[in-house]
């Protein structure tokens, strides 16, 4: 393991439609977020290029996934059937899916944000 921690972080964003149940609340009926979505990796090793990851591939595993929700009514995903489409589930199910694609020896998904508006998000990470 090396002596320093690396971070790095992209942001991008994506339309969708949801609606909260047993939410006792105004989000319980239909509407949609414009979410913006941060994503952060962490690890100890470079690679041969000194990068702990290429940004370009960040953001191309996050683009691919975030295009299978954009501008989609989330409730209608299988995910979302059996959980909520909470901002929190919403990070959970991008953490889950990038960490699949973008964990290695040495590189860890660190954290996702999924932003509902320029004032409110949930951020994800594993417990340690």
């Amino acid at each position: 393991m090396g002596d320093y921690l690396y971070e790095l972080r992209i942001i991008s964003d994506f339309a969708a439609a949801h609606n909260l149940r047993n939410f006792r609340g105004k989000c319980e009926a239909l509407h949609g977020h414009n979410w913006k979505v941060e994503v952060v990796l962490r690890g100890t090793e470079l690679n041969e290029s000194g990068v702990l990851i290429d940004f370009a591939e960040v953001k191309q595993a996050t683009k691919q996934l975030l295009s299978e929700v954009d501008h989609l009514y989330l409730n209608d995903l299988p995910f979302f059937r059996e959980h909520n489409p909470s901002s929190e589930n919403i990070a959970r199910y991008l953490f889950d899916r990038l960490a699949a694609k973008l964990n290695s020896d040495g590189r860890w998904m660190y954290q996702v944000s999924a932003w509902e508006s320029a004032d409110a998000c949930a951020t994800v990470m594993k417990r340690e």
